[in-house]
C-alpha cells in the first residue's frame, strides 16, 4: 500500500506500541550536498528494498568497485563527533541524521548508495532527509516489523554522562543537558512521525564558535577530515550565550541529541520500544549503550 506522508495523517496522543508492518519507500529519491567533515561534495541515492533487508549503505567507491555496509551495530567505528560504519574498508560516516529520520518516519529497508565516505550535512538538520522521504512516499510490506521490547532497565554512564532504556510502550525519549552560558536545556516527548518532524528534525548539529573554528583549522592543518564543512550555513554556532542567526527550535541543541540518539539507537537492528533518559548524552555513550543492549538479551525480547 503507497502512503504519502501528511503530517495532518499523524497523531501525537499517548505513546502506542509501533505493532506494524514493515515499510519502504514508494520510490527512490536523491539528495546532494558538501559534507561537515570532509566537506567534500556527496551524492546520495536511496531505493526501495524488499522486506528484511534492513538499511544498507552501499559505498561506490573511485574504482567502481561497490562495498555494502550494514547499518548495524557491528560494524560501526569510533569516528570523531558522527556515527559511522565500516566493512571491508569501506567507510560511511554521519549517518545518523538519515538513520533518524527513517525511523520516525516509519521506513525499515532501503538501500542508500552514495559515491562519497560522509553523507551531506545540509544545514545540520534533519528536514532534508524527511522532505525527501516524504516526498516519494511509503509503501507498506505484508510483513510485520519486529521490534526490540525491553523487559528491564538497561544503561550505562560515564562520569556525569548517563543514558538509559526501561520498558515502555512505543519510544518516549527525555534529553538533558547543561551547557555554560545556557544553562539546563530539556526535551521530553513520543518519537511519532508528527513530532520528529515538528519538534526533533530542525535540531542542527550543534558547537561553540570558536572551538568549530579552531577545529576547521586544525583539519586544514593537518590534512585531517575534521570540520571542514562548518560554517553558521551547516551547524547552530553558540557564542556565549545566544546561536549564530538565532535558534531554529526552542532548546535547539538537546532536540539535536535527541535526534542523534535516535539514529544512533537504530544500529541494533530492529526499531527499539522503551522509555528512553539520556543526561548529556552523545555518540559514543548512545553507542555503549547500543551494545549493552545487544549484549543482555535476557534484558528484552524481539516481538
Amino acid at each position: 500500500m503507497h502512503q504519502e506522508f501528511e503530517l495532518a495523517d499523524f497523531t501525537s496522543g499517548p505513546v502506542m506500541p509501533i505493532g506494524r508492518c514493515q515499510a519502504t519507500l514508494a520510490d527512490a529519491f536523491e539528495r546532494s550536498g558538501h559534507s561537515l567533515h570532509s566537506g567534500r561534495y556527496a551524492t546520495v541515492r536511496v531505493y526501495p528494498a524488499p522486506a528484511g533487508h534492513g538499511i544498507v549503505f552501499r559505498r561506490r567507491l573511485k574504482t567502481g568497485r561497490t562495498i555494502d555496509v550494514p547499518a548495524l551495530w557491528q560494524y560501526r567505528e569510533s569516528q570523531p563527533l558522527s556515527a559511522a560504519i565500516r566493512r571491508d574498508g569501506a567507510l560511511v560516516r554521519t549517518i545518523e541524521h538519515l538513520m533518524a529520520s527513517l525511523h520516525a518516519l516509519r521506513i525499515d529497508n532501503v538501500l542508500a548508495e552514495i559515491d562519497a565516505d560522509e553523507l551531506p550535512i545540509f544545514d545540520g538538520s534533519a528536514l532534508p532527509w524527511c522532505e525527501a522521504i516524504r516526498g516519494v512516499g511509503r509503501a507498506e510490506q505484508p510483513f510485520p516489523c519486529r521490534v526490540i521490547r525491553m523487559r528491564r532497565t538497561v544503561a550505562v554512564e560515564d562520569g556525569r554522562r548517563r543514558i538509559q532504556i526501561e520498558p515502555g510502550a512505543g519510544l518516549y525519549v527525555t534529553g538533558h543537558i547543561a551547557l555554560a552560558h545556557f544553562g539546563s536545556m530539556d526535551w521530553s516527548g513520543p518519537i511519532t512521525p508528527d513530532s520528529f518532524v515538528r519538534e526533533i528534525a530542525p535540531s542542527r548539529s550543534f558547537g561553540r564558535y570558536f572551538r568549530a573554528m579552531a577545529g576547521r583549522a586544525y583539519g586544514y592543518a593537518t590534512g585531517r577530515d575534521f570540520l571542514q564543512g562548518v560554517s553558521p550555513r551547516t551547524a547552530a554556532l553558540l557564542m556565549r550565550g545566544r546561536v549564530v542567526g538565532g535558534m531554529h527550535v526552542p532548546a535547539e541543541p538537546v532536540r539535536h541529541r535527541v535526534l542523534d540518539l535516535i539514529g544512533d539507537l537504530m544500529l541494533a537492528g530492529h526499531p527499539v520500544e522503551g522509555r528512553v533518559a539520556a543526561f548529556h548524552t552523545g555518540h559514543e555513550l548512545n553507542h555503549a549503550l547500543v551494545g549493552s543492549l545487544l549484549g543482555q538479551t535476557n534484558a528484552w525480547e524481539l516481538v
